[in-house]
């Protein structure tokens, strides 16, 4: 295997596998529909919103790789859904599906050999697809790690 294509998969597995920590999958399973909307003492939001940020910052970042015509949310009112308490299935549903389409994608564009991982994107100010992959795998750990402490202070975590 090139060092290229090796790159392409390591990437991929930084944005989907559990090395370091637990994955995005893992964190949110089994987590009760009553606790999703909750935001616990000492926390500054529910997991149903660090679900929501974690697809729309997904999104941003796929978009803004992508598409030139792309224009971002707002900051920060753009990225963070507003309180809900309930949050209905279909709500969550459409969260959690909605990051798996976008990590999908990520995943898509990494490992297409069209895509040149180092080459700047036109319409950035420098960043290239390398760069975003991994601004993204960063992101989300961060995130992800915020749900599990979330799902502890909720006492929801094994």
């Amino acid at each position: 295997m090139d060092k290229e294509a090796l790159l392409r998969k390591q990437l991929v597995a930084l944005l989907t596998k559990a090395e370091a920590h637990v994955d995005f999958e893992k964190a949110i399973a089994d987590l009760p529909p009553a606790l999703r909307g909750q935001i616990p003492s000492g926390a500054d939001h529910s997991p149903w919103e660090l679900v929501e940020h974690l697809r729309i910052a997904l999104w941003d970042i796929l978009e803004f790789s992508r598409n030139p015509a792309h224009q971002s949310p707002d900051w920060p009112v753009g990225y963070w859904p507003a309180p809900t308490n309930p949050v209905e299935d279909k709500t969550w549903d459409e969260s959690v599906q909605g990051y798996r389409s976008a990590l999908k994608e990520m995943c898509e564009l990494v490992m297409a050999d069209s895509t040149d991982l180092f080459a700047k994107i036109p319409h950035g100010d420098g960043q290239t697809i390398l760069r975003e992959a991994m601004l993204a795998a960063d992101h989300n750990a961060y995130h992800v790690g915020q749900i599990v402490l979330v799902r502890r202070l909720l006492g929801a975590w094994h």
